[in-house]
């Protein structure tokens, strides 16, 4: 017999989100291996600054194009079989790309394909975990929950994942995208015994549940400031994400082995941001924080596109991660606890078509940009978008 979310205890500490946590870390290390081995590999393959914003737009299309109708159809299925189908259908796409790669016929096109069916999937996934999350911490747990999510996520994408990335890519490139699709079997598995979830749902047909979402995410004034921050912000990290190996490689002078090194600071950060950021909202409130953490990302920003020394560099990375992971536990919180729980799906999704929907500007920006300046002007006009943002949304933002 199926187990209930009903019959379970909530709470951060209990064995549902304690699976689900398991599931998240394995899952995540294997996304750190691929999200660096990606662009790494098609910068050491092509030297391209247009292939690698080609592969980065590819990424981050879906949550434009896919996004929105996922929340909705989440919103009509059972979340825990939808993160499962999910898991072993980019499992079986991953090992694909793991054998064009063996085989030689990784090209561009290949590469772009992939990455747009991979994110695609995880759309779906990711508005059902949303669903899970909030089901099973409970309300009087929301921050802890995502303070915990976030540094699952920050071990595992962004300070394991690279770290294995970093031997396996140097022994072998396509050996980066089979553990990946390993880590989706595993987590597939693991996923299948999360105490299932059935939270109420609202009735309609799709269209109309499409609109619902979305007018309640922009007519909340609390979230519409969240999306107008996170929208400008995602397409400046876009456009420095993209240029990230590149910029490694030919303004650091990092061999391509060492370019996940850098991501390895930015997790070292990022652990410190998750930790400090509830007890930092306790004291201060969370809407000043949340300010505090936007103004430190822009500087950092700046910063590491602003001298070509590895010290400077390593110091930016760590505050990118301490100022990304304080924004984003508070920011979710905030989020999911002025979402009504039937509508989760919906309004997870259209937050991210309009936050990160339009992250493929920033990736289709960043090459072009880089090519008639510099790399490191792409750094500088990001954290100079972002310091301003902070800025202007800090009055909003405070009062949400």
């Amino acid at each position: 017999m199926e187990r209930d979310v009903r019959h379970t205890a909530k709470g951060v500490h209990g064995r549902g989100f304690r699976a689900l946590t398991a599931a998240w870390a394995v899952s995540l290390v294997g996304d750190g291996v691929r999200i660096v081995a990606l662009p790494l590999y098609t910068a050491a393959t092509t030297r391209s600054p247009l292939a690698v914003s080609a592969v980065a737009v590819a990424l981050a299309l879906p949550w434009l194009l896919v996004a929105l109708p996922a929340g909705a159809l989440v919103d009509r299925w059972r979340p825990r079989t939808v993160v499962v189908v999910a898991h072993w259908l980019r499992a079986g796409v991953t090992g694909l790309l793991a054998l064009a790669v063996h085989t030689g016929h990784a090209t561009v096109v290949v590469l772009c394909a992939t990455a747009f069916v991979l994110t695609s999937a995880e759309t779906f996934a990711d508005s059902a975990s949303q669903v899970l999350l909030v089901e099973l911490a409970g309300e009087g747990d929301l921050e802890a929950a995502n303070s915990r999510f976030v540094t699952v996520e920050t071990v595992g994408m962004d300070l394991a994942g690279p770290l294995a990335a970093a031997g396996l890519f140097w022994w072998a490139p396509a050996a980066c995208f089979a553990l990946d699709a390993l880590s989706f079997v595993a987590a597939a598995i693991f996923v299948s015994r999360v105490p299932d979830v059935a939270p109420e749902r609202s009735g309609g047909d799709l269209r109309g549940q499409l609109v619902q979402g979305t007018r309640f995410l922009v007519q909340t004034s609390g979230l519409r400031s969240l999306v107008v921050a996170v929208a400008i912000t995602a397409v400046c990290a876009a456009a420095i994400n993209a240029m990230l190996a590149l910029y490694s490689i030919q303004v650091l002078g990092l061999a391509e082995p060492v370019v996940p090194f850098l991501v390895v600071c930015m997790a070292a950060g990022a652990l410190l941001g998750a930790r400090l950021s509830p007890r930092l909202a306790r004291r201060w409130g969370s809407g000043r924080v949340m300010v505090g953490f936007l103004l430190l990302l822009g500087g950092a920003f700046a910063l590491f596109g602003a001298t070509p020394w590895l010290t400077v560099a390593v110091l930016a990375c760590v505050l990118f991660g301490v100022a990304s992971a304080g924004w984003n536990v508070l920011s979710a919180t905030r989020r999911q606890r002025l979402t009504p729980g039937p509508m989760m799906g919906r309004v997870t999704s259209a937050y991210r078509v309009l936050a990160w929907g339009l992250s493929p500007i920033g990736a289709g920006l960043a090459g072009p940009l880089a090519q008639a300046t510099s790399l490191g002007t792409v750094y500088l006009v990001a954290g100079s978008i972002v310091g301003f943002t902070a800025i202007l949304l800090a009055r909003p933002l405070t009062r949400g």
